[in-house]
């Protein structure tokens, strides 16, 4: 699983996580925070740097950025390769490991009511279900599972989940298939740990679907009706659900594609059905731009935890290969080349790459999707927003 085709699968797709996939890195303190703010909201530098991906191979993009002036909206390319329909502004798509901002922001709440604590083991809530070949569960707090810092296997990982899900004869032949949670878990514990808990870093979506299992011991219901309960019903997200094992996008959408191959080159392939229960709390999430919009920034205004939670989710650790990044508790901190400082966090599921980032204090947001998962920069759409050069 080499290439960013393949690594792609369920993966956060921010510089921060593309960098740390290759390498585990050593832990640091977080920078001091920046007061540098925004510069006022020009997005003809966004627009281009949407139209760029497009010129560079993804079928669309579809974007929306939000500040105290008001909103913008743009599309780019098509939402269809067979009938040219283009993007709409209103897309729904698949946001990969996006998911993970709101899995972590519930099990933060369910650590202010007092009903658990983020320094919990794994074995307390979860008995025997992380053992084998060295990974233990009764070494491994909740926060290791939050901020990738376990050292539990990443089972996207396993080559012969790589062959079955993310390879074109294996995903055509499979993209229906059920999985549980345990099933994940089971492929990632069939491997040794990539470290022992807290000595290192390495994003590994076995992470979060536990934290997804914690969530139903610790309340009685399965992760996605707590997040409708607690985010997406009191935030009116309208657009935004967790699909369970529903294969389709709800509309309105545009087709999701991929090459299901390790390269670029190739025919490019219809992915947009597919069982979600591969990604499980780690990245099953869909959802719209306005809405994560409007996630990220009540989530970054305070309005979704106490101080002391968001201030623990913002608490980050460094990775090295993105010295100007960090990753808290399923939240990704980033200094982008003009100073400002942005939160958020970016996705990647067959056919579908997604960003939403927001600054520090929730007041302009930027989310957006590409279409295809093998060409794009999301970074540069990011820099363009927040970081428009000089004309």
């Amino acid at each position: 699983m080499s290439s960013r085709t393949l690594r792609l699968g369920l993966t956060g797709t921010a510089a921060l996580v593309a960098a740390a996939l290759t390498a585990p890195a050593a832990l640091a303190d977080s920078p001091a925070p920046t007061t540098r703010t925004a510069p006022a909201a020009d997005h003809a530098a966004t627009r281009s740097a949407i139209d760029a991906a497009v010129k560079d191979g993804v079928p669309g993009v579809t974007a929306r950025a939000e500040d105290t002036r008001g909103t913008w909206k743009a599309t780019s390319g098509v939402g269809d390769l067979r009938t040219k329909k283009p993007r709409s502004a209103h897309d729904r798509y698949r946001v990969g490991s996006i998911t993970k901002t709101f899995v972590s922001t519930v099990l933060l709440q369910l650590e202010a009511e007092e009903r658990l604590s983020l320094d919990d083991t794994v074995d307390e809530w979860l008995p025997g279900v992380v053992r084998g070949n060295g990974h233990d569960g009764r070494r491994i707090t909740l926060r290791q599972l939050l901020n990738h810092t376990s050292g539990i296997y990443d089972y996207t990982a396993d080559d012969d989940f790589a062959r079955t899900y993310f390879l074109k004869d294996g995903f055509f032949a499979h993209r229906y298939d059920e999985l549980s949670p345990r099933d994940l878990v089971g492929i990632a514990t069939a491997h040794e740990p990539d470290f022992a808990p807290g000595a290192s870093w390495n994003y590994s979506n076995t992470n979060y679907v536990l934290a997804g299992m914690v969530i139903q011991k610790a309340t009685g219901h399965p992760y996605g009706d707590e997040i409708r309960r607690r985010l997406i019903e009191p935030l009116g997200l309208r657009a935004t659900l967790v699909p369970g094992t529903y294969p389709k996008v709800p509309g309105p959408s545009s087709r999701a594609y991929g090459k299901l191959a390790p390269s670029v080159t190739g025919p490019t392939y219809d992915v947009t059905e597919l069982n979600p229960s591969l990604a499980s709390a780690a990245g099953g999430m869909i959802s719209d731009s306005a809405d994560l919009n409007r996630f990220y920034s009540a989530l970054l205004r305070g309005r979704l935890l106490p101080r002391e939670q968001l201030t623990e989710m913002k608490t980050t650790v460094k990775v090295s290969e993105a010295p100007k990044a960090g990753y808290g508790l399923g939240l990704i901190e980033r200094e982008l080349s003009c100073g400002v400082v942005v939160w958020g966090h970016g996705g990647g599921i067959h056919g579908s790459n997604s960003e939403a980032v927001t600054t520090a204090d929730g007041r302009r947001s930027l989310a957006f999707n590409f279409n295809g998962d093998w060409s794009g920069n999301s970074d540069a759409v990011i820099e363009a927003e927040f970081c428009p050069k000089p004309k």
